[in-house]
């Protein structure tokens, strides 16, 4: 069951201010718990002379329609990046390599194979970004598990170049995030103040989580070039928040508002408004709690529901991939609040969804996850779907 948590609205004034900087058992177990709701509006609200005026909230029920399968025949997809001319670049988990897929057509064409990956359990070639310049320099950021720890790199992509030999030497930007066989984190994304964010994991060492010295159980905000962010709260460190499990899924609204999902243990997965300086909890606290110091979730589910992965923003919600879920979830939003109960879609159709991501407007790309050993993989496994949504 779905428990939602109202952010003090305190915090929530000065999330938006500071954003100038901007497994679960599984990947789970189950327990299930109460819910709560607030109620939401449907439209933007008169406000008193000389105040902003309260924002739109979306409907509080929406839909979620899968609209064609874009390409197929995919190996352990994770990361996810939409090109300039609306083609996507892909990695493989386990395979290390970056492929381009064309969305018009659904042809594949290997990008290029990532030195230095070394997968296993959780870990390998896992989030992607384009440079907030790619334009200009054409550099393209990933983050992986190597022999000795995860690292992100950056790496000049020339499509003009062969197949499977268009990626230039990595440049290892940012190392020392610690790995494990779970746990690793991964994802990667780019905010609206063009600074690098990452979300780690704890790789299975719990008291990293509450280490502000430790990599491990972070959101990090970096420069461009990896260096820790200007504005970030703890000074000289890339820590931009701390006491996650295992970040999964980072997003920022038309606002500039931070989200993330991450696994919980075995009672609840957290969708997460994102302050700087903040503590998010774990191991100390797994979903809501009454203990003071610690940023409750806006949202909560029981691990068998959801063990979240990927989100995105679209149509005044966040979109959630569940991997034992095996749902797309609907968190619709007020500011850093939910307006009304998620709602989920698409259960059990297309198995294990890894990753989702805006296709503008009110389309979503979204990447099934069977093929990582934990799913049941068909013929035609994994895919990358269209779904228009509401």
């Amino acid at each position: 069951m779905i428990v939602l948590r109202r952010v003090v609205p305190a915090a929530v004034a000065v999330a938006a201010l500071l954003l100038t900087a901007g497994c679960s058992g599984d990947e789970g177990g189950g327990a299930t718990g109460g819910a709560s709701t607030a109620p939401g509006r449907t439209a933007t609200e008169a406000a008193p002379s000389g105040q902003a005026p309260a924002e739109e909230t979306p409907p509080a029920k929406g839909s979620a329609k899968v609209v064609r399968t874009v390409a197929e025949g995919l190996n352990t997809p994770w990361g996810l990046a939409a090109l300039p001319d609306g083609d996507l670049l892909v990695s493989s988990r386990d395979e290390g390599t970056i492929t381009r897929v064309d969305t018009e057509t659904g042809k594949k064409t290997e990008v290029g194979e990532v030195p230095g990956v070394s997968p296993a359990g959780e870990g390998g070639l896992m989030g992607l970004a384009l440079s907030p310049d790619y334009a200009s320099d054409n550099m393209v950021y990933a983050y992986f598990t190597s022999a000795s720890d995860n690292r992100i790199v950056r790496m000049l992509y020339d499509a003009d170049k062969p197949s499977g030999q268009q990626l230039g030497a990595p440049d290892t930007i940012f190392r020392g995030i610690p790995k494990g066989f779970i746990h690793n984190g991964g994802r990667i994304a780019f905010g609206p103040d063009k600074m690098l964010y990452a979300g780690t994991g704890e790789s299975g060492e719990e008291g990293l989580s509450q280490d502000r010295e430790s990599l491990g159980g972070k959101i990090l905000r970096l420069t461009p070039e990896g260096d820790p962010a200007p504005g970030n709260p703890f000074g000289d460190s890339a820590v931009y928040s701390y006491g996650h499990r295992n970040v999964q899924g980072l997003a920022w609204d038309t606002k500039q508002r931070l989200f993330a999902a991450e696994f919980g243990q075995d009672t609840w997965d957290e969708l997460n408004a994102i302050k700087p300086g903040d503590n998010y909890g774990w191991p100390e606290a797994e979903g809501t709690t009454d203990e003071g110091g610690f940023h409750n979730p806006i949202a909560q589910w029981s691990t068998d529901e959801a063990s979240p992965s990927g989100i995105a923003y679209a149509e005044g919600s966040i979109w959630m991939a569940g991997l034992r879920g095996q749902r797309l979830w609907r968190i619709p939003l007020d500011g850093t609040e939910t307006s009304a109960d998620p709602q989920s879609f698409l259960e059990g159709d297309h198995g294990r969804l890894r990753t989702v991501a805006s296709a503008g407007g009110d389309k979503l790309w979204l990447i099934t996850s069977e093929t990582d050993g934990r799913g049941s993989p068909e013929s035609g496994d994994d895919r990358i779907l269209e779904v228009q949504v509401s």
